[in-house]
């Protein structure tokens, strides 16, 4: 089954789905702005798509509801990365039996006689929304990911904000490896690619960078490293990504795979700290920023960029622009097919940013 575009918009729906990221709120209060300004009903969709599933009820967005929230991080209507509705079953009161959680989306979407979907999120949550798509729904996807990985659009917004927040705290661990003689190995988030590591180690002089798009070999960052202590340098930071990898072997995850669930990333930091000291002698620490690099407020380019997302969302659908992503191709936002968003965008090893960093005679471990 194929979506049928509305005739006439009266009420849009919104969720937002997958990881948070700073910059949410803006969109959410930029679509309600936008969408009411076009006299349109606007509904909030709690939790993902809980709301549809049982979960708390939608909210009807006002201008009241979306007063002061573009600068706080996280998102009011509160997001989900667990149970895809396309592989799991719910139960709810009524019921006769169990039912693809998918098809009761749907069939609540048009009992509250939405329109159009606006679905922001990840490679995820717009897979999901391109497949309710096929069942009927029109969807308008706004891409999101502090990670920047996704395809058909320059930047995320949620990228800056994580680069800002990893870059303060690399500027800090810069005194505390220096007074002890240390080696910091610190990961930051970016899952598979690389652009977090690249740009926040680049712009607080790391002096090793390792990357997923470029395996890495441990004899090569032994050897920068002594020959850094051998000219009075005894001490470093180095940038890990926590989709970085070893030459020949897989990537490092902390738990198992599981069907239906990707497994996390991480511990390659840990790991790279254990054999730079074994290799080395020098005294390593290995420090894992986290779930820091989502929080906390956007900052003001990440304000601006998620505003635009939201506002160019509505604009296409009053435009009949469903089943496409808003794509930002500086200075313009424009559109791409939702299939085209879910291809995962790496770093380029070739790049500028790539060149700079060797060019200034950062490690990046091969």
């Amino acid at each position: 089954m194929s979506f049928v575009a509305p005739k006439k918009i009266r009420r849009i729906a919104i969720n937002t789905g997958g990881g948070d990221a700073p910059g949410l709120n803006a969109v959410i209060r930029a679509v309600t702005l936008s969408a009411l300004n076009r006299g349109w009903e606007v509904l909030g969709i709690r939790k993902g798509y809980g709301s549809l599933l049982g979960g708390e009820p939608c909210v009807r967005m006002d201008r009241k509801s979306v007063r002061g929230i573009a600068h706080l991080g996280g998102t009011i209507l509160g997001t989900t990365n667990k149970g895809n509705p396309f592989s799991t079953k719910v139960n709810l009161p009524g019921m006769r039996r169990p039912r693809l959680a998918a098809d009761v989306v749907v069939d609540e979407l048009k009992r509250l006689h939405v329109d159009g979907l606006i679905a922001v999120g990840g490679d995820g949550s717009l897979t999901i929304a391109h497949k309710l798509m096929q069942m009927g729904i029109p969807v308008i996807g706004v891409p999101k990911t502090i990670d920047n990985d996704l395809n058909a659009t320059e930047r995320t917004f949620g990228f800056d904000t994580a680069v800002a927040t990893a870059t303060e705290c690399l500027d800090k661990l810069h005194s505390t490896a220096q007074s002890h003689d240390r080696v910091m190995v610190v990961e930051v988030m970016g899952r598979y690619t690389g652009w977090i590591a690249l740009h926040a180690g680049l712009s607080t002089s790391a002096d090793v960078i390792l990357v997923p798009e470029i395996p890495f070999s441990i004899d090569k960052i032994a050897r920068y490293l002594k020959a850094r202590a051998r000219e009075g340098k005894p001490y470093a930071i180095v940038v890990v990504s926590e989709g970085a990898r070893e030459a020949g072997k897989d990537f490092f995850f902390k738990d198992k795979k599981e069907k239906g669930r990707e497994p996390r990333l991480g511990g390659c930091a840990e790991y790279v700290a254990e054999r730079i000291q074994e290799a080395t002698g020098m005294e390593t620490r290995a420090l894992v920023l986290g779930h820091i690099q989502r929080g906390g407020s956007p900052t003001t380019y990440d304000r601006l960029l998620a505003l635009r997302y939201g506002a160019a969302a509505v604009r296409m659908a009053e435009e009949g622009r469903w089943g496409n992503i808003v794509s930002f191709r500086p200075p313009h936002m424009t559109y791409a097919p939702i299939e085209k968003a879910i291809e995962r965008k790496t770093v380029p090893v070739d790049c500028d940013t790539i060149r700079t960093a060797r060019e200034l005679g950062i490690c990046l471990g091969d």
